[in-house]
């Protein structure tokens, strides 16, 4: 895939192709399982140049009208990633969760859920590569995002991320676009695990303040106190990158992902929100002069922004 996108020389190679689909049923019927993204890993000279093994997981936004639907399902439901210690405090927005873990049999392409697919291969990985540094990087824009940090967390969680010594293999989510996926049980149990956020949003970008727009990590608290429902709201997580942009010619720009990686590019219209780090000069030295593909460069700049993170231990 790479090499007919002209990335033949990106230093990674696809291993595997994801696809999935929520349990949702429209008029026309229910949508078959798409393709919703890749697994790859770096090459032995990209991870000679990194220091590790690096394996990434990159997942595209909503396209299918059942998508969409699963978008707006703003219901949180336990995750209960772990038999062993279900959490039925760690909840995430049930058409997020029925796309990552619904099951069409009926589909050719498919050999079991999306989040099946995914703990098979990076197992599979990880496995491979049992005594090298390795880290997981997991990238996504819009719906992409709320799935990746979903394996982000289910990884960490089972405790799937450890290399063939027993450390704790690194998890990275680059997020562009995203909206909130739990509520705060499950961003206070990511937070435990050490799974790194960076979420690039646009202050403009209704997408990026839903679900949750009255109950949020802002309405938890009131005189000081937690509010009886704080355990049904939800929260984002991680280190935002704040971005600035409204086309009034096109409102539609405000989350279209060429205008985010645009506007990476210009400090005025950027802000991070995390004391004591200049965050924004540190990512951006890495985005900047990017020739890359239109359709591959936010792929590369979060596999980049990734390490960055890491390096950061933000």
């Amino acid at each position: 895939m790479l090499e007919e996108v002209g990335m033949a020389g990106a230093g990674y190679a696809v291993t595997r192709y994801i696809y999935a689909a929520p349990d949702v049923s429209l008029p026309a019927g229910r949508c078959l399982s798409r393709w919703v993204g890749y697994v790859a890993a770096s090459s032995d000279e990209a991870s000679r140049r990194l220091g590790r093994r690096d394996i990434v997981v990159s997942f595209r936004g909503t396209v299918t009208g059942s998508e969409w639907v699963a978008n707006m399902m703003s219901s949180l439901a336990p995750a209960r990633f772990d038999p062993s210690d279900p959490r039925p405090d760690v909840k995430v927005e049930s058409g997020f969760l029925s796309l990552y873990t619904s099951d069409d049999g009926t589909d050719r392409f498919t050999c079991g859920s999306c989040r099946n697919q995914l703990l098979s291969e990076v197992t599979r990985l990880l496995k491979k590569y049992k005594n090298e540094d390795v880290s997981i990087t997991l990238a996504g824009h819009s719906m992409g995002s709320s799935l990746a940090l979903l394996l982000g967390y289910d990884l960490a969680e089972l405790g799937l991320n450890r290399d063939g010594r027993g450390n704790r293999v690194p998890v990275t989510v680059y997020s562009f676009a995203g909206p909130r996926v739990g509520n705060t049980g499950f961003k206070n149990r990511c937070d435990e695990l050490g799974v790194k956020v960076l979420r690039v949003v646009n202050v403009n970008d209704p997408i990026t303040k839903l679900p949750g727009i009255f109950l949020n990590e802002n309405s938890r608290v009131l005189g000081g106190r937690l509010v009886p429902w704080s355990c049904e709201c939800y929260a984002h997580i991680g280190v935002e990158l704040a971005l600035d942009f409204f086309k009034a010619g096109d409102p539609a720009c405000v989350h279209d992902l060429e205008a985010y990686l645009g506007l990476l590019k210009c400090p005025k219209m950027t802000k991070v929100k995390k004391q004591g780090e200049d965050l924004f000069s540190k990512v951006t030295k890495y985005v900047r002069g990017q020739s890359l593909h239109a359709a591959w460069r936010w792929q590369m700049a979060a596999i980049q922004a990734g390490d960055l993170v890491q390096a950061l231990g933000i």
